[in-house]
């Protein structure tokens, strides 16, 4: 069974920080239904290439169902209303004051629903200075500290590849979800939950500001990729593209001696120059300069394959093509495949938690108000007759 089978989500949510908190409890097994306005849905479905159906909202949004609802009409607004208490969790991520605007505010769900967890998830939350400003991924990690620390020595400032401001607080909503979960069985009551991305993100600059931060004295500077000193670092190997690179980490001297031994250079261990940390340190583009005449002969995945094997920690760097072939990535069974109405199939990067005991089969993105009608059956005892004039109404899609 999965391991949140009977647990139902109100997933009012859009673009990456909702969605990634209710796909991420869908994929352990919640019933997640996704509340979206007729028309175009919500508006991650048309972001980047792909219409109605873009690779970005089908990444985000796989194992839910899709009630396709004009909450600005009263009619759509008592559905949901009636929708409630059918449901543990409802989950909203829109900008500052909208849900007060549709008259979904905590106080009138939980007096509807005194069990409901009631989650929100903002730019800066719900109180201070900034509450009222608007936020995406990029201006949370802004916030953060997180573009501060990234780039080069003496560079800008530079924005972080992963959505970490947008995920990175989804997954932080979605353990919050879970305990509030685990109190609401002991309890019978139910709670509200805030988020703000700015705070999220700053629980993953922990490690950058206790190395180099002082306690908050000073800023802590960019660095590059020599995090820790030579020969820890990246590497050219061969192959004239952009991301022909490996990356190694050196932290113990089995480390240092296991690299010697692996690049086969030996001599490297007694070499006046190299003896200690703090030598490698001092002589570190004469080590580097070393270690790169050997890396530069070898593609990045053999480079990765014997340093792997030698003990040292090593990565070849692959790029977001090479994840959907790696290997390894494919025996673990972490790339899967979907329909997709244009492509036929479509490969999907899977959920990074196996649990023994727990299986979902993971399912495609759901197409605008895909489930509309069934829900409103199951949950409300809708006919078709009241279906049709509702959808007359412009109320359901």
């Amino acid at each position: 069974m999965p391991a949140l089978d009977g647990i139902r989500i109100l997933d009012m949510t859009q673009y990456e920080a909702g969605p990634s908190c209710t796909q991420a409890l869908a994929w352990l097994g919640a019933d997640v239904v996704k509340i979206e306005p007729t028309g175009s849905g919500e508006p991650g479905r048309s972001l980047a290439v792909g219409g109605n159906y873009s690779a970005y909202f089908c990444n985000w949004n796989a194992n839910k169902r899709s009630v396709a609802l004009d909450l600005a009409k009263p009619a759509g607004r008592d559905i949901l209303l009636r929708m409630l208490p059918h449901y543990d969790i409802f989950i909203e991520n829109y900008g500052p004051g909208i849900v007060e605007r549709l008259g979904l505010e905590y106080e009138t769900l939980k007096a509807l629903h005194p069990a409901i967890i009631y989650v929100q998830l903002k730019g800066f939350g719900t109180f201070g200075p900034y509450a009222h400003y608007k936020s995406y991924d990029m201006v949370a990690q802004a916030a953060s500290g997180a573009f501060s620390a990234t780039g080069e020595i003496g560079g800008l400032p530079l924005l972080p590849g992963p959505t970490i401001g947008d995920s990175g607080t989804g997954v932080q909503a979605g353990m919050a979800i879970l305990a509030a979960y685990i109190q609401r069985l002991r309890t019978s009551e139910g709670q509200r939950i805030e988020l703000s991305m700015q705070e999220a993100v700053t629980y993953f600059m922990r490690t950058r500001i206790a190395f180099v931060g002082d306690w908050g004295e000073q800023a802590c500077p960019r660095m590059g990729n020599m995090m820790g000193g030579a020969p820890t670092g990246l590497y050219r190997c061969a192959g004239d593209g952009p991301n022909d690179y490996a990356y190694l980490v050196t932290v113990t001297d089995r480390h240092w001696d296991a690299l010697c031994l692996a690049i086969e250079r030996p001599d490297l261990v007694a070499d006046p120059r190299f003896v200690t940390g703090e030598k490698r340190a001092i002589h570190g583009e004469e080590l580097v300069q070393e270690i790169s005449a050997w890396t530069g002969q070898r593609e990045k995945h053999e480079v990765m394959r014997r340093l792997g094997d030698a003990g040292v920690p090593c990565s070849a760097v692959l790029d977001t093509r090479d994840l959907y072939r790696d290997p390894h990535l494919l025996a673990r069974d972490f790339v899967k495949t979907v329909e997709h109405p244009e492509r036929g199939e479509a490969p999907l990067l899977g959920f990074p938690t196996r649990m023994s005991a727990s299986h979902v089969e993971v399912k495609r993105a759901p197409y605008l108000g895909e489930h509309t009608d069934e829900l409103l059956r199951a949950d409300l005892g809708l006919g078709d007759e009241e279906l049709d004039v509702l959808r007359g109404e412009g109320v359901l899609a």
